[in-house]
């Protein structure tokens, strides 16, 4: 059992050793795309670290009235094991951003124009709703790993930024996973969950 726990211990010294020569002893982490480990930074370049594209509007005609342009790791290779990222969130009148979560990140958002109402609701008891109506230049913060939305509560287009304090914050939209789930999560589960007749169910999932 000792060795083990010694071992162990040598596991983890050695993830996190590999950890923090990536974030700390290094001045970047580019993401190599065919080994997902850092770039050669003899082969990094400036484009690595640079995107274009968030001065151009998403396409909000869609069911939720909303299109989220991502600057991740994913579309900004420089961001890798820099804990932060960026996106530009696009509202139609009246669209949302279904109620959702990141699992590995804090978001920031700040309003560029429009108004909207945004919200969260706290983890399990007590699932206390926070809910505000930001306009132009008001910032509001959506703790980590909480259950959040936005709409637009005005007769134009609404845009917004949001800074999330991960390179990956992941996103799962609460609809997406529960009702649009693959394969589905069984329909007599769901009823007895949301207290609901199993027709209903089939019908949310339809439209998942």
């Amino acid at each position: 059992m000792a060795n083990l726990s010694l071992l162990l211990v040598a596991i983890l010294a050695l993830s996190l050793s590999s950890v923090i020569e990536a974030t700390i002893l290094k001045d970047f982490c580019v993401t190599d795309p065919n080994s997902l480990g850092c770039k050669d930074p003899k082969l990094v370049e400036a484009n690595d670290f640079y995107f274009s594209g968030l001065h151009i509007a998403g396409n909000t005609t869609n069911p939720a009235g909303s299109k989220v342009t991502p600057v991740f790791a994913t579309q900004l290779p420089g961001l890798n094991t820099l804990d932060i990222s960026i996106a530009r969130v696009d509202y139609a009148p009246w669209g949302i951003n279904p109620p959702h979560t990141h699992p590995r990140a804090t978001e920031v958002l700040t309003v560029l124009d429009g108004s909207l109402e945004v919200g969260f609701i706290t983890s399990n008891p007590e699932n206390r709703h926070f809910r505000k109506v930001l306009q132009k230049g008001d910032v509001f913060v959506f703790p980590i790993g909480l259950v959040h939305y936005q709409r637009n509560v005005g007769y134009g287009n609404a845009v917004a930024i949001a800074a999330l304090s991960s390179q990956n914050p992941g996103v799962i939209t609460i609809g997406n996973a529960v009702f649009g789930a693959t394969p589905d999560i069984s329909s007599d589960i769901l009823a007895k969950a949301f207290q609901l007749d199993n027709t209903v169910i089939s019908y949310l999932q339809s439209k998942f």
